[in-house]
Order: structure tokens, then sequence, then C-alpha cells
């Protein structure tokens, strides 16, 4: 308190609870929240919480659903860097952005869009709170990946503090009388510092590469009667390299995604379709066929393809678009209209009501990214599972829906989302806004149900792991040093001892402890 201010540490029990509970689950609740103005305050205060013996946390937007910010003891800080959420340089002239860790990707996106710069990847489907430094230590992906990657694609530099307030940077901000503008002079830390669940370090700052703001783009739907035909398609979009972002809806989601969309909602999205466009005349045309279009789609029983084709000119971009009607068509699948896709870039960072369902379910997602090459086996053996499931699943009413996502042109991702009916979590009643959420009524404790969802998830995550698959969010869910091998195990222990030598960065998060 002393060093940081009173108000900026956090002792209320139900603050402190909101705090150690993520989408899907809780455990211990945390002795204290602390929420440094600066990294020079959060730099002093990490030696007294290291002495002390505590454990640290790092906390991002809160869009967890993998324990990776849960706290396995009482005896734990959590760090929410909420307050570093300034962009310290946007550099039009080497081309990057230098932002502190609890700016938020919408905030980023907002900042460029008046110099006609973007971020290659620009932003994830967890909405408006999602920051840097949670989508760096989770794995953030969605917005540009088809084409760009994940966001520990873009990344140059980073600035990580050790529990000691050691200040390690990485890429050419490491270089003595350099700039943060390239990434690989020698060897690679920044990738030692991603995706490790805040176990390594705690990420201050990073600087991204930018590129120029596509000035066209345009949008396609296809429907496929089956999954093997709309999977084979989203692989050959991605590896045709035409697209900025390529996912498949099944047939629930699909339904769902559209029934999100309010009249509200829908007269401001159309209002940004129409003016988004160099045309006018065009945005307005495109605009209309949108009202039409979700009366239409909301009966469509099939997978849906979606994908956003972006580039310089008019012509780039229908010929993209060629590319992949010729995929589809050959895939038998058939062109609808592409209100969804439109509609998702329209408003990229949405407020979170989409954490509890429109009739007060709680949902989970789990994630697994093979070579294109799998996509077909990981979708069968997984439905596998939910066939042997399947009587269970409608007794205690879980049910669950499938995106397929095309990372770059060599990753296919498969996530399932379970949904069900259960008693709220702190984050659940906190994030929706007020006139959303007050409508429904929270579901009573369903135990039977919960406890069957965990056991969809191990089965799940046991075939991720058979099928050697790389997972989102890693957290204290899917197995990490368990799958690695005994030399790669030794190393990564190593450098844990190194940076963090009593343990007390994240305990249990990728199975360090």
């Amino acid at each position: 308190r002393k060093t940081l201010g009173d108000k900026y540490v956090i002792t209320d029990i139900s603050e402190r609870e909101f705090f150690s509970t993520d989408v899907y689950s809780k455990d211990k609740i945390c002795s204290a929240v602390i929420r440094p103005k600066s990294s020079n305050l959060l730099k002093k205060a990490l030696p007294l919480i290291t002495k002390s013996g505590y454990s640290i946390i790092v906390r991002g937007g809160g869009m967890s659903y993998t324990k990776g910010y849960v706290p396995t003891k009482e005896d734990t800080i959590i760090i929410v860097l909420s307050m570093l959420n300034n962009i310290i340089e946007v550099n039009t002239t080497d081309m990057f952005i230098t932002v502190e860790a609890g700016v938020t990707w919408k905030k980023i996106y907002d900042e460029l869009k008046p110099t006609g710069l973007r971020l290659p990847f620009f932003g994830t489907f967890s909405g408006i709170r999602a920051t840097v430094g949670g989508g760096l230590s989770q794995g953030a992906l969605f917005m540009g990946t088809a084409r760009y990657g994940q966001a520990a694609d873009i990344v140059l530099s980073m600035e990580i503090l050790l529990p000691d307030g050691t200040e390690i940077k990485t890429g050419q901000a490491s270089i003595k009388n350099s700039k943060p503008f390239y990434r690989s002079y020698g060897p690679d830390f920044n990738g030692l510092f991603i995706h490790d669940g805040g176990s390594l370090g705690i990420k201050t700052k990073a600087t991204f590469r930018l590129i120029s703001a596509p000035k066209e783009t345009d949008f396609l739907t296809f429907i496929f009667q089956e999954a093997e035909d709309a999977a084979s398609s989203l692989s050959l979009v991605a590896k045709s390299g035409a697209v900025e972002e390529a996912y498949v809806f099944d047939p629930i989601s699909t339904k769902k995604n559209l029934s999100t969309l309010n009249i509200k909602e829908g007269i401001e999205t159309i209002a940004k379709v129409a003016t988004s466009k160099s045309s006018l005349k065009r945005g307005l045309i495109d605009a209309s066929k949108m009202i039409i279009s979700r009366k239409e789609m909301s009966k469509i029983d099939a997978y849906s393809l979606h994908v956003v084709c972006a580039g310089r000119s008019l012509e780039s971009v229908k010929s993209d678009l060629a590319i992949v009607r010729k995929i589809c068509e050959k895939n038998n699948g058939k062109e609808i209209s592409n209100s969804l896709p439109k509609a998702v870039r329209a408003k990229p960072f949405k407020p979170l009501n989409g954490v509890i369902g429109p009739k007060g379910d709680r949902w989970v997602a789990l994630n697994a990214k093979v070579p294109h090459s799998q996509s077909l086996k990981i979708i069968k053996k997984a439905d596998g599972i939910l066939s042997k499931y399947k009587v269970k699943m409608e007794k205690h009413g879980v049910s669950v829906s499938r995106l397929f996502i095309a990372i770059d042109t060599y990753a296919f991702s498969y996530e399932p989302v379970f949904h069900w009916y259960d008693s709220w979590l702190p984050i659940h009643k906190k994030i929706p806004e007020k006139q959303y959420i007050e409508k429904i009524i929270e579901p009573r404790t369903d135990l039977e149900a919960s406890n069957l969802v965990e056991e969809l998830r191990v089965e799940m995550v046991k075939l991720f792991a058979e099928l050697g698959a790389s997972s989102n969010q890693i957290g204290k869910t899917y197995p990490y040093i368990e799958v690695l091998n005994k030399e790669t195990l030794s190393m990564l222990k190593y450098i844990k001892n190194y940076v963090d030598p009593n343990s007390q960065l994240n305990p249990g998060v990728l199975g360090l402890d």
C-alpha cells in the first residue's frame, strides 16, 4: 500500500473473488489484487511480494477458461495490468507500434485507424476487454489470422519483469542504441515468453510490426451439408493465401451467432457496413442485403464457411474472391448472403454480453490446432466422443457447438464449445452490460451438468494430446510438461529455475510447480 497507494491494493472479498475466477472455474481466492499505475511502480512492488513468499499471478482481460489465472492457493497476489494501458509510440516511418501490456487490441485498432495503418493480426474473438499481455501469454488469434497468423507472429520486442524486479528486454530492444524494430538479431528471446501463461515473466511492454490497412474488403459465405466438405474447403482456402480470415460455424453456431444480432445492433452494423465501403452506393446495396439475409440464414441447417478478402484494390480482392468461390463450389458449397462475416468485421470488438447465453446458459471452449492433413481425423474422433455421450448430454441439457479456424497456411484450429445451465460465476454477473443481463434469470446450480461438461473436457483434452495437437490458453487444463520430450523438458525446467527460482510465478500453469 505504501508503494502503490491504498486504492491500488484491493482486499475486498467480492473483488478478490471476481479477479480469482475465470469464465469456467474457480478454486482458491487470492489474498489481494494490485493494480499498479506504472511499470516502475510494479518493479518496486515485485520484490516485496517475492520476499513475502506469496505467489504471483498476472491477469489480462479475464476471458480465459483454462484456469490460467485461477489461484491454486490463497497466498497469492493477483496483478491486474489494466492501468498499464498507454500507447507509447506509433512509428509510421519504421512501421512499428509500442504499447503497454494492459492496452486492448481495440485501443490499438482505434488509434491506428486514422493513420491508414493496422496490425497484421489485429484482434481476438474475445471482444472489447482482450489485452495485449493476456493475448501474448495465452495465444490470441482471429482477426487477420488466416493470412498473418497469431499475435505471437507479429511481435518484434518485449519488456519483461522477473519476480525480483529484474527487467529483461527481447528482440532489438535488447540491443544498445537501437529501436525495437526487429525481432531476431541473435537468439529469439521473444518466443521464450510467448504462450507461457505468465509462468516465466511479467510482460509490461510489447512492440508489434505494422502494415498498411487494406483499401478494399469484401466477404463470402458458403454453406455445406457435410462437415468434411466445409473443413476441406477451409483448409484449401487457407493454403491459397487469398483471405485474411476464414472460419466455419457448425449448424448450431450459425443460428446462435445470427440470433445474437438484436435489432439495435443490426441497425448499427448495417450503418457501419454502408459507410465502410469505398463506394457509398455499393455500401448501401450490401447493407440492404443484410436485412433480408438474416431471416433467410436463421432457417439454414448447415455448416457455414465465412471468409474476409482484403487488398490494395477492388480488382485484387475480386481475384481472391474468385479463388475462394472456385474452391468452395468444387467441394459442394453453395454461396449465400455474406451478412455474418460482414457483421463481425463491422463491429470487431463487441461488449462481452455473450459470456452468458441469451437464456442464461454458460459455455466453455476447448482448442486444438493440428496440421491440415489431420483436420478430418480430429473432427471424426471428436464426433465419436460426442456420440458416446449423446444420451447423457441430452438428459442433462448439455449441448456442443463447433468452430473451425484457419491459421495462416499451416494450421487448422478445431474448437468445441460446450453449453449448459448452471449457477453463474462472478464474471458472468459483472461483465455483461446491465440492460442485457437484467433480462436473464440465473439458472439454479446443476452439479450433474457441470460434472458432465468437465468429463467431456477431459476426454477431448486426452484426444488432443493423442493427436499431438497444440492448444491456446494452456493454463492448467492441457497437459504440457507431460507431452514434452525429456530433453526439452529439462531445458524448460532449467529456464524456469533461472527466471523464477522460488516458483512463485503462477504455480501450476503449464504443469510447472
